[in-house]
């Protein structure tokens, strides 16, 4: 979390497409909201290396908003630039001597 302004500057600084997606709801809400949340509003914006630098106000005034939580924005960028999902590695190194202790998430999660 930053102020808008001076993360927006990557996209002057960047030499590859970028997407800048900026939410309302404060300071957490817009960031922890789950979907479906009906008071929340983003606005996102993909430049491509070759396309014109819009500045911050331009952003600000021309990207139309979208309803709702940005998760699924997010997820669908996510789902763009990933492979098909694959079953994690096995836990430990047990060929190196290094057998799992517990399954995640552990016992520190429950000390108090």
């Amino acid at each position: 979390m930053a102020p808008w302004l001076s993360v927006y500057k990557i996209n002057r600084l960047a030499r590859t497409e970028t997407t800048f997606l900026l939410t309302t709801g404060g300071h957490n809400a817009g960031i922890v909201t789950p979907p479906g949340h009906p008071r929340r509003k983003y606005q996102v914006h993909t430049r491509d290396v070759h396309d014109r630098y819009l500045g911050p106000r331009r952003f600000h005034l021309e990207t139309p908003y979208q309803d709702g939580s940005w998760w699924p924005e997010w997820e669908a960028w996510l789902a763009k630039r990933s492979g098909n999902r694959v079953k994690p590695p096995a836990m430990g190194a047990p060929k190196a001597g290094y057998k799992p202790l517990l399954d995640a998430p552990g016992e520190y999660v429950l000390m108090k």
